[in-house]
């Protein structure tokens, strides 16, 4: 397997492994409630959940890359800018749909916390 590959897969798994562990300690162990509304209902946000939002964010980041990769000069330059762009409009999930303070700063670190994976793993492909 090549170097490029195994960073790949290191920071497309890392990204969910990550929000995994923060949604532990927030959830099970401290007793969150980490809800959101959805229109006139709320869901409970589970483990399966945060593995499967982070992970397919990890692998649209790792495509937009491969396509800018292939046409624009500085990709990676284009890509960590996108990338920031788009963790920061992410943020407006949770501001906008959390059940509480306790579940929006939850929800925000877990959108961090997979920005903080993703944006410079990937940025170093």
């Amino acid at each position: 397997m090549n170097t490029s590959l195994r960073r790949f897969l290191v920071v497309v798994i890392g990204a969910p492994a990550a929000a995994l562990v923060v949604w532990a300690l927030a959830v099970p162990l401290a007793g969150t409630a980490l809800t959101v509304r959805t229109g006139g209902a709320t869901q409970t946000v589970g483990p399966v959940s945060v593995v499967v939002a982070s992970l397919l964010a990890g692998l649209a980041g790792w495509a937009l890359l491969a396509v800018l990769e292939r046409s624009v000069r500085r990709s990676g330059r284009v890509w960590t800018i996108v990338a920031l762009v788009v963790c920061v409009l992410s943020l407006l999930g949770p501001l906008g749909s959390a059940a509480g303070a306790a579940a929006t700063l939850v929800l925000i670190l877990l959108h961090l916390v997979v920005g903080a994976v993703l944006i410079p793993g990937l940025a170093r492909r």
